[in-house]
């Protein structure tokens, strides 16, 4: 402080240096505001009496003499001293003296400078819930916390999402917020590429100011009185926003009870036991017309923010569509034919009182469609699809505004994949613009199956006779030998078999270990592990091809030679070849 010691308001001056250290070590924006104000107190002659008198200095404005006046007067109190008098008051009390000895002047009170407002955050929203989260480092901590820290943190306290947008047709979330907080100097953000992000002093102040506000509102009608929002559950980031809601009316326990039952392996599973894969004879349950009514089912899990939890759900209640809430292994939505007697099916032979109709539909917005294309779930959920033994898949793409220039780089993808959804695999593309639209589209469907099956007996395979193996031989030989009979299977089974985990062979998990090659299709992977069987056979293929250059090149061509006889999709080219063998034959 040597070189201050000529300043005729060493006080002032040594806080306002120690403000500018501060903010230049943590790289804030606000440094520069300082070091100018900073050098225009530190060449200033004038010894001030009071803070507010710096307004006339360049670099000082309202904002900066308020928070000094704080600091002396704290540092007034700590000391015993008396606080200077502001000079406004004594200009005011000498004009009021002088109106009253003259009774010609009417006295006017004089006017209060006008305080710019202290910034205060909707309660749990965007920049409540990052303030708060912030807070809960030291004050002295300057390493600060990343994106992803953060949001971890503070998504328990707001009620809008920090990774998906609140509104289909937006892109903003909570996270956007946060350029708010830094625009008003209350973070500061450092480092590069991994941003970091810390409270600056005023950020700490807001962020006390929270805390004691939502500590004096300890019950929801206080909070109410206040004008806030009663706190509400926190929101699961979803990578997806989906049909799903986690807020379900309590008074409809019978729709969902069955969100907390494991319906665990229900399927026997053989395919490790060496048994035959003969099919066997049954006699199929018969649910007659009036026993049941079908439903619709939406997946749950997923949420995208508390404005949409009930959302499609009571938009399809006031068109005439009561769903059945409930974590699906297997899409978005499905139909079922819903028993009237629960017990009906169970004393028949089959588990459950739902049976699954041969209807099943993926939603997929456009910019989660093109997230699944990138890290390949779209190739994946297209595989699990097939396999799920429902012959009628639809695939509504919800084609949500987007920033032109980054769906152009993906729109030939986008256009491929839905390409393929409708040649190669056979399913039905429906096309939306809105969630509206969707609902829309739902309610039609649901009225329309109601049509097709209400009126006609349904055939249930009994659950004894499945197995991991057999379902799908099974479905195929029924349809083949029996096409005007429509053969099911009850909710339990269908969901074990679609589990992603319950019922993973061997050959499953080959094949996902497969498709985690770039450029390897769910086609091309089924078509390797026809010649390779398990991965220990395609290593062992890999050795055979031998040691040094040439045996890497005989690796790197093994796969498409051995699949240049296959023509469309399934043909494997020698650049897909040979990624093959980095990763299987280290060639």
């Amino acid at each position: 402080m040597s070189e201050d010691e000529g300043c005729p308001n060493p006080l002032l001056l040594a806080w306002v240096k120690d403000w500018y250290d501060t903010a230049r070590e943590r790289n804030s924006k606000g440094a520069t505001a300082y070091r100018r104000a900073y050098d225009s107190l530190k060449a200033c002659p004038i010894a001030f009496e009071h803070p507010s008198q710096l307004q006339q200095l360049k670099g000082f404005g309202p904002k900066l003499c308020d928070r000094l006046t704080d600091k002396l007067k704290k540092h007034c109190q700590e000391n015993g001293l008396p606080m200077p008098e502001h000079p406004g008051l004594r200009k005011n009390a000498g004009n009021a003296s002088t109106d009253q000895d003259d009774d010609s002047v009417v006295t006017r009170p004089a006017k209060r400078p006008k305080r710019a407002k202290a910034y205060v955050p909707a309660y749990r929203s965007g920049p409540y819930a990052l303030l708060l989260a912030l807070s809960t480092l030291n004050e002295d901590n300057t390493t600060g916390m990343t994106k992803a820290e953060l949001i971890e943190e503070a998504q328990q306290h707001c009620d809008a999402s920090f990774t998906a947008p609140s509104d289909t047709t937006k892109f903003y979330t909570a996270w956007n917020s946060m350029k708010t907080l830094i625009q008003k100097e209350l973070v500061f953000e450092r480092g590069r590429p991994l941003k970091r992000y810390c409270l600056t002093d005023e950020g700490w102040e807001v962020a006390k100011r929270i805390k004691q506000t939502t500590q004096g509102n300890s019950s929801a009608t206080e909070a109410r009185a206040d004008g806030a929002r009663p706190e509400l559950p926190s929101v699961r980031s979803a990578a997806p926003p989906d049909f799903r809601s986690i807020a379900l009316d309590l008074d409809e326990e019978e729709e969902t009870s069955e969100q907390s039952q494991n319906f665990g392996n229900v399927v026997r599973d053989d395919t490790d036991s060496g048994e035959s894969t003969t099919l066997p004879d049954f006699t199929p349950i018969r649910l007659e017309p009036g026993s049941f009514s079908v439903r619709l089912v939406l997946d749950v899990r997923e949420v995208r923010a508390k404005t949409d939890r009930d959302y499609m759900q009571e938009e399809l209640a006031k068109r005439g569509v009561k769903c059945i809430m409930r974590s699906l292994d297997l899409g978005d939505a499905i139909w079922v034919a819903k028993c009237h007697d629960p017990d009906l099916l169970s004393r028949l032979g089959a588990e459950g009182d739902e049976v699954v109709l041969d209807y099943i539909l993926e939603r997929k917005r456009l910019d989660d469609l093109i997230g699944s294309i990138k890290d390949g779930r779209f190739h994946e959920q297209k595989f699990r699809l097939r396999r799920s033994g429902i012959r009628n898949v639809v695939y509504l793409v919800e084609e949500i505004s987007m920033d032109s220039g980054q769906y152009q780089k993906y729109e030939e993808a986008v256009e491929s994949a839905i390409a393929s959804t409708q040649v190669v695999n056979g399913y039905f593309l429906k096309r939306t613009q809105t969630m509206d639209d969707s609902i829309r589209y739902l309610t039609r469907m649901t009225m329309l199956l109601k049509k097709i099956y209400e009126g006609k007996p349904l055939h249930v395979i009994p659950t004894r006779v499945l197995t991991t193996r057999n379902y799908l031989p099974l479905l195929s030989h029924l349809r083949e030998t029996k096409p005007s009979m429509s053969f099911h299977i009850t909710y339990p089974p269908f969901a074990s078999l679609a589990s992603k985990s319950d019922t993973m062979t061997l050959r499953d998990v080959f094949l996902k270990m497969l498709m985690c090659t770039k450029g390897v299709t769910g086609e091309k992977a089924i078509e390797i592990q026809r010649r390779w069987k398990t991965p220990y056979d395609f290593v062992k293929a890999f050795e055979r091809c031998g040691p040094g250059e040439e045996g890497n090149k005989r690796k790197r061509d093994m796969v498409s030679k051995e699949m240049a006889h296959l023509i469309g999709r399934k043909k494997v080219a020698k650049v897909v070849s040979q990624k093959i063998a980095e990763v299987w034959g280290n060639a």
